[in-house]
Order: C-alpha cells, then structure tokens, then sequence
C-alpha cells in the first residue's frame, strides 16, 4: 500500500512546507534523562545541548577506539569508511555501533537511548551511526542540509519521527569547524530541486551537493531563526531534530574536532521505499533492521 508523501522534495522547484508532525512525540511529563524544561526547549528550538553527557574516562575510553579504528588498514578499506578528497584522510567510519562494541554499549546506554526515547515517545532503533573525524589544518565541513531531506528522499523515512545525537570527544571551539543550527528551522520543510542521481550517497558523503538549499531559501531562513554554533567541553552533546537546518565549516585550526553521531528512529516510523531516489541508499548508511535498542 502507498504511503503518503507529506514531504515533496527533488522536483523541478525548491518547495517550503510546514512541519506536519510533532517534535516532542513522547508526554512532557515522561520519566527520563530529560527535564520538562529541557523537552520544552527542544520542542521550540529543535535542539538540546548537553553540558556533560559523559564523563572524562569515557571520552578517553571512546577516543582510544576512535583512534584506533581510523588506523585499522581494514576499516580503512571498508565500504564504510569515508576520506577526505584531498587529503585522503578518513572523514567518518559508519555503522560503528556494529564495527565497535565499545560504541554499541554508548548506543545502549540510558543516558543516550533513554532520552532519544522520550523525544519520539516510543521505542527506538539505529537509522545511523558514525564517527567522525575532522583533523586540523584542512578538514572540510558539511554544507547546509536538513537530514531529513536526505532521509525521506533517499532512505523512505515517512515522518518527522527520528532524533540525532552528536557528542563530542574533542573539545568543540568557535574556530574548528563546529556544528551550526538554526533554532525554529525545524519547523520548516525545506524540498530541494532537483533529481537525485544514482549512487549519489557515493559523492554526497563527501562533499553534499543533491538535497542541498539554494542561497535565497538558506538567506531567508538564516535571517528569520538565526544561526547557533555549538561549543563545548569534549564530553557534552547536543541533540537536535531531524529537519533541522544545520552545517559545518572547515577547521583550518591546529585543534581536531572528532564526534560520535547516532541517529535514532521511532519504531512506528520504519523506512518504506525511497521518495524521491531510484534506488535505497545502502544499508549502513539507512538502516533495513528495525531492531529496538535494548
């Protein structure tokens, strides 16, 4: 049976529709990590920064795996690892919660699923899972998107219905290339014109081009919400709703900026077939097993 597509998007003109389903899918009054003032805050800005979601042992413990996957010479020939064009450094390691058990328990913790949980108000499971790496003095950013875009487009996930989670094992400062939000785009679909190629995830994951905003539409949201940059200790994160207008910049800095970044599903909001691309991005990248996290 067809599913409704609320979203339109890869046409021949970029389209704005407002947001048709909740933010906060769970009650404001959910046992959880999160405080009422804490949901309400997301529910308004699309975010919820977290000053210290783990503690400095688990960060060098998280580090150390880090490091030591970007050095395996077989994670670094696997299908999922992506590198940098120039330098041909490893930019990001996907599905580690499977390559990883280190990070499979960070999935499994209840300060991380739990509040995943009470944002979309039903059991969840991994879309997607990365590390990302952004070495100084080159690294590249991520050029303004809501992942919701991609995802409904490329990956067939119906509803407004999933949650990211980027948490930081290096210290995030105003100049190596942080993560930028605008605070209340959530609220606004943004459809890119368009067709998606095939296999475009292949050129996507290393520089975005396909499901990417114009400059009049960016121009016109940025002066209406604002943008926020994300700074902190290694060790705090920041959640964010998926149709959140957000990016990054280079890091020319001397200092690397190194992530964690999870994204959970709802349950009720399995992915169907793509929405607008000819074929299903693969499956590390948009996850077929449903499972819920326990």
């Amino acid at each position: 049976m067809p599913v409704t597509d609320l979203y339109p998007s890869r046409g021949t003109a970029e389209v704005s529709v407002p947001r048709q389903d909740p933010v906060v899918w769970g009650s404001p009054d959910a046992p959880g990590p999160i405080p009422a003032d804490g949901l309400r805050a997301f529910d308004r800005d699309g975010f919820l920064p977290v000053e210290q979601l783990i503690t400095d042992d688990e960060v060098a413990h998280y580090r150390g795996e880090l490091d030591r996957l970007i050095a395996d010479p077989a994670i670094r020939a696997d299908e999922r690892s992506i590198v940098e064009p120039k330098s041909k450094e490893i930019r990001s390691v996907f599905e580690v919660h499977r390559i990883s058990e280190v990070f499979a328990q960070l999935v499994r913790d209840e300060r991380v699923v739990g509040r995943a949980r009470q944002i979309l108000g039903s059991d969840v499971y991994v879309h997607q899972s990365r590390i990302n790496v952004k070495p100084g003095f080159g690294a590249s950013g991520f050029y303004w998107h809501s992942d919701f875009e991609t995802w409904h487009a490329e990956d067939g996930l119906p509803r407004m219905r999933a949650v990211s989670v980027s948490i930081a094992l290096t210290e995030n400062l105003d100049t190596n290339g942080g993560l930028m939000i605008m605070p209340g785009s959530h609220r606004t679909f943004l459809g890119c014109a368009g067709a998606t190629p095939e296999d475009n995830y292949k050129k996507s994951l290393q520089m975005q081009d396909a499901g990417t905003p114009s400059d009049a539409a960016l121009t016109a949201l940025a002066g209406e919400h604002g943008i926020r940059l994300f700074t902190g200790r290694a060790g705090s994160a920041t959640w964010f709703d998926c149709n959140c207008m957000h990016g990054s910049g280079d890091n020319i800095t001397p200092f690397p900026r190194s992530n964690v970044f999870i994204v959970f599903n709802s349950v009720e909001n399995t992915a169907v077939e793509p929405f607008a691309a000819p074929v299903r991005r693969p499956e590390f990248i948009g996850a077929r097993d449903f499972t819920p996290v326990r």
